[in-house]
């Protein structure tokens, strides 16, 4: 050994040469994902970091309202979550937990939709004690043609108040400004004839089974939360019924709006309308809207047979605003651009008895 060799190690330093050595011929130790629990709890403190960055309670309302709104800016915190240990999903059909290596980017309604989803995961759970009804205020305004025929005229926006009954077991309550209250649920007298010539027999017609188009509290809050099994159940319980042109994607969309404005779900059920509502081709993403109460948002949309409707969102919270119908082409009923209807949810909450407010 010459004055240039260096001494091979001994003791202590020979053992960690040798530990560092083996360590390399193993393969690396796996690392767990998290626990759904853990999973939720990233999603909220990303969530609540985006907003804060953007300047704690959100824009100011001149912010809020003013026009030419960038959709990136929506978006924004859902892009964030993406790297945040992979646990937040943004493209259709993905398992929870974990974000698929060269995917192609998901779309702008998805990633909206994606956003609004992790928003409404977040919101505190409805509290309904039995005996209570559930408890919804809205505006709308629909427009009408008279008898001479003309353009629809879309009046001003009227006050709307629910009470169901959470099970649908009790007759609920419909009042709206204008018109005299109408019973819910309640079972209706109707008269049957064994033959012809008999006497009518008075008796009462069944009510409907609950379901996507004749949902009750109970029902909405047992549907299921992922997004295909949630879509193909609504599909399949739409199909034939209101949409003459025969649409399964336009009646699906509709569908889910229906159950976002007029139910009060709990929180996974909502995110994973919202889910499944991005499964649904054709949904885009209109950067401004405002509702019937003049709440001015960024909203999903849905074209066909020259209508749009549109879910409004509030850009700072991502709560749902309401619903517009909208022309996309001249037609006898009005122009391109006319409103057909309106709607604002101003309140969801559980009130004693019909024509009761709920309690502050």
């Amino acid at each position: 050994m010459n004055a240039f060799t260096p001494r091979p190690p001994h003791g202590a330093d020979a053992d960690a040469l040798l530990r560092a050595e083996l360590a390399e011929l193993l393969p690396p130790p796996p690392v767990p994902e998290p626990a759904p629990e853990r999973n939720l709890e990233l999603r909220h403190a990303v969530l609540r970091s985006a907003l804060a960055a953007d300047g704690g309670a959100g824009p100011s309302p001149e912010r809020r309202t003013r026009p030419g709104f960038r959709f990136g800016w929506i978006v924004a915190p859902a892009v964030a979550c993406a790297l945040v240990a992979g646990v937040v999903v943004l493209a259709p059909g993905e398992s929870p937990g974990r974000v698929t290596v060269g995917q192609p980017a998901p779309s702008e309604a998805v990633r909206f939709l994606s956003h609004a989803a992790l928003a409404a995961a977040a919101a505190p759970a409805p509290e309904v004690r039995p005996g209570e009804y559930v408890y919804v205020k809205s505006l709308v305004s629909y427009a009408g043609r008279d008898a001479g025929g003309g353009p629809a005229v879309l009046p001003p926006a009227r006050a709307r108040e629910v009470w169901l009954s959470p099970d649908g077991s009790r007759p609920g309550l419909l009042r709206e400004a204008g018109a005299a209250d109408t019973p819910l649920g309640s079972r209706a007298p109707v008269y049957e004839l064994d033959r012809p010539g008999a006497v009518p027999r008075k008796t009462t017609l069944g009510t409907e089974a609950p379901s996507v188009t004749n949902p009750t509290h109970a029902y909405v809050a047992a549907l299921p939360t992922d997004p295909e099994a949630l879509l193909r159940l609504v599909r399949e319980q739409t199909r034939g019924t209101g949409d003459p042109g025969g649409d399964a994607d336009q009646r699906a969309f509709a569908a889910i709006g229906t159950l976002v404005a007029e139910t009060w779900a709990p929180p996974e059920v909502t995110a994973a309308l919202y889910r499944a509502a991005a499964l649904i081709p054709g949904v885009a993403v209109l950067p401004s809207a405002t509702d019937a109460a003049g709440r001015e948002g960024a909203a999903v949309v849905r074209t066909a047979h020259g209508e749009q409707t549109q879910w409004i969102f509030d850009r700072t919270t991502s709560a749902f605003l309401g619903e517009r119908t909208v022309l996309t082409e001249t037609t006898p009923a009005g122009r391109a651009g006319a409103v057909l209807g309106a709607s604002a949810v101003l309140v969801k909450g559980a009130a004693a008895a019909p024509g009761e407010l709920p309690k502050a």
